[in-house]
Order: C-alpha cells, then structure tokens, then sequence
C-alpha cells in the first residue's frame, strides 16, 4: 500500500477592480500596478527556485542567502501557433554557508523540486553562481 501524496492548495481573488489578494493574506497586486500576469509567472519560478533550495539546503544544515532574475520569451508555439512562453532563463546568486561539498547536486536539486519550473511546458534554463563562483 502506499502513503497519500502531500497536498498543497493554493488560492487567490481578484476583486471588480482586479486586485488580487492571497489566501495568505499580504498586500493586493493592483491591475494598475506594472505586473502583468507574464511577471508573475516570472516572478513565481524564480521565488519557487530558491525556496527549494533553501528547503534542500536546510535540511544539510546549511544556510541560505541571494537572489533571482528570471525572464521568459513569449511567442507563437511552431506545434499549435498559440501564445506561450517559448524560453526561461532564471540566474541565480546565491551564497550557502558553510559550502557543501556536493554544491551541484544541491542547486540541481532546487532545479528538480521547484513546482513551479515542473509546471512549466517548457523547462527553465537555469544559471548558478554560489559563493562567488559560476557553475559551468
């Protein structure tokens, strides 16, 4: 027999005036904000990228520090000619104390587990610099 799979949900509302609001509360995204729903997206694979690696990194008792910049290309699709992102590039700089022997095998971990890039049609091109060195 096996266990139930965790299950995660997740809402969000938009208002009349399209303000969205989290189930978590915080502050409203406004429409008249410059987020469009294609920065969101953004904005979620790189967020989700490094909450995997932080949850990874914890668990090895290691800590985490750094930041995200994730862009995306959205065009016609050659296989059904519908809008999509068509390309991610998310970059990466992060510092891990104390450094782990295995740095590769954690951020490739962080890649692996991150939902959101698991969600996505069309897979992340993810660039890593950790404690001052770019990974090749």
């Amino acid at each position: 027999m096996s266990a139930d799979a965790k299950r995660f949900t997740y809402a969000v509302s938009l208002d009349r005036d399209w303000a969205a609001r989290s189930d978590r509360g915080g502050s409203a995204i406004a429409e008249e904000e410059p987020w469009t729903p294609e920065h969101l997206v953004l904005a979620a694979l790189a967020r989700c990228t490094l909450t995997s690696l932080r949850y990874h990194a914890r668990r090895q008792g290691v800590s985490v520090g750094g930041s995200a910049d994730a862009s995306g290309e959205v065009t016609q699709r050659d296989k059904d000619g519908r809008y999509a992102f068509v390309r991610f590039k998310v970059a990466l700089d992060v510092t891990l104390e104390p450094t782990p022997a295995a740095v590769r095998e954690l951020v490739s971990k962080a890649e692996r587990d991150c939902f959101v890039g698991n969600s996505l049609t069309t897979r992340p091109r993810y660039r890593w610099t950790v404690n001052g060195h770019e990974l090749a």
